[in-house]
């Protein structure tokens, strides 16, 4: 295991759910292994409904900033992570050498239906993303050893 930090972003449509978890997921999970960031194609606030989600396991990402892109941000990333079909397909092009991934991830911030089922869409996708995270991680930075 390198001694640098792997610089992971995740890149969405809004900056305010799916990449701002998964930023929060992977700063705790990674440690000092992982300098983790997010952002948009646009910049849509932070959504309540995830910052609560994230709360339910413990993961404080109401400090987090909703942002948009920047060429910086992605210099400074090892590996692009974009997180829905719109950012993949709006995705700036990336200078050589760097590494991009895609998770087709739905947006819980579209989900309809009584509170309940939107609270559950949002855990969900919540749930996909840790999971998501825990094995980029593991495969990246050896979570384990």
């Amino acid at each position: 295991m390198s001694a640098t930090p792997l610089h992971v972003l995740y890149l969405c449509t809004g900056n305010s759910c799916r990449s701002q978890m998964a930023e929060g997921f992977t700063r705790v999970t990674g440690g000092d292994r992982v300098v983790a960031s997010s952002a948009g194609i646009e910049a849509h606030g932070k959504n309540p409904r995830a910052i609560a989600a994230m709360a339910e396991l413990g993961i404080d990402i109401s400090s987090q900033a909703s942002t948009r892109v920047t060429d910086a941000m992605i210099d400074a990333a090892d590996l692009i992570v974009t997180v829905c079909g719109h950012a993949d397909e709006h995705c700036p092009v990336l200078p050589p050498g760097k590494q991009r991934l895609h998770w087709p991830l739905p947006d819980p911030a579209k989900a309809t239906g009584t509170e309940d089922e939107i609270v559950r869409a949002f855990r969900e996708v919540r749930d996909d993303i840790h999971t998501r995270v825990r094995r980029l991680l593991d495969e990246r930075v050896g979570l384990d050893a």
